[in-house]
């Protein structure tokens, strides 16, 4: 990504939606990169400064309500995040009559699944490296009082193509200030990833539901498939008693201080789950590299056939936010395992 890029500020050089003018007067407008929710994301370059920025379009028509709420607290979360080099960066927000537009730090590195599966040789040293940037982002949000609730792969995003672990968080949209402890209650994240106290009858949760999910989020860059498979009952059966096993097959060559550190990220409990400041403790973050293990070339295999079914089910969100589950109706959704 450009150095301007980061350096670049609309109060300081270039006209922002403090100018009053609309974003389309600012920006052009380019290719689709993904889509969301509620929302579609695009490539747009600012005319002035000829930087190119990833925008969050949402229609305000027909917009419920329950959306609206969670895209003022992911703004919300990313003003107090600003400047983190872990998380993507928010430039400025236009509110427009039919349109919000969120002008975000656009990568161009791609997601952190599909950097590994081009590596000719992904090694435990890089994932260690990879996971000490993601527990100092999380570190960092926690600080901010901001649980993501969302954490998971696709939102993992490489800088550039120039990097393998310079990675930057950048999905939101399920974030929220804990006011005080334990004072989150909605039920939502996504399949495989989603910590127990969230799906429990009575949810009442905190921050640490994160770590649970980097701990999911590792276990698959280490292993090359997720620790919760089966049916969506069984996989919510097996999340909530924490049950998952290392594969003799694909964990034999991993050492055994990065199968410590998951155990202590997927711990039920989250009173008795490992913090980031204590991950980043850890003896295998801070472990001597001749003490990793080597080569992840089998799992790397692993990790193509766990990307192709992650995409053909295009990431099927088991778990939805209560308010949305009563106003649309909805119901969970069936899924391949594999």
């Amino acid at each position: 990504m450009s150095t301007k890029a980061l350096q670049f500020d609309h109060e300081d050089q270039f006209d922002g939606s403090e100018s009053g003018k609309t974003f389309k007067q600012l920006y052009i407008i380019g290719k689709e990169l993904g889509t969301g929710d509620f929302s579609t994301i695009y490539e747009a370059q600012h005319k002035q400064s000829k930087v190119d920025y990833a925008i969050k379009c949402v229609p305000r028509k027909d917009l419920h309500p329950s959306d609206a709420v969670a895209l003022q607290d992911e703004i919300t979360a990313l003003r107090l995040l600003k400047d983190c080099e872990y998380v993507v960066n928010l430039y400025d927000v236009f509110d427009e009559p039919d349109t919000s537009y969120v002008v975000l730090e656009h990568t161009h590195g791609g997601d952190l699944i599909d950097r590994i599966i081009e590596k000719a040789h992904y090694r435990e040293e890089d994932a260690r490296e990879v996971c000490r940037n993601l527990l100092e982002g999380v570190k960092h949000c926690h600080k901010k009082k901001i649980a993501n609730r969302n954490l998971k792969p696709e939102n993992l995003l490489l800088v550039s193509r120039e990097s393998d672990t310079d990675i930057k968080i950048s999905d939101f949209g399920y974030a929220k200030k804990v006011l005080y402890p334990n004072s989150l209650r909605t039920q939502c994240g996504t399949e495989g990833y989603v910590a127990p106290e969230i799906i429990s009858h009575k949810p009442a949760y905190d921050v640490k539901c994160d770590m649970w999910s980097l701990g999911v989020i590792l276990y698959i860059v280490l292993g090359g498939y997720r620790p919760f498979r089966g049916s969506p009952d069984e996989v919510m059966r097996r999340i909530r008693y924490g049950e998952y096993e290392f594969d003799e097959k694909y964990w034999g060559h991993v050492s055994n201080e990065a199968k410590m550190l998951i155990r202590s990220m997927l711990t039920v409990d989250p009173e008795a789950r490992i913090s980031a400041v204590n991950a980043l403790r850890s003896p295998w973050i801070n472990a001597d590299p001749s003490d990793l293990g080597g080569s992840l070339s089998k799992n790397q295999e692993k990790l193509k056939t766990f990307k192709g079914k992650d995409k053909l089910r295009q990431v099927v969100k088991m778990v939805m936010a209560a308010n949305k589950l009563q106003s649309l109706g909805s119901k969970y959704r069936a899924f391949k395992d594999f």
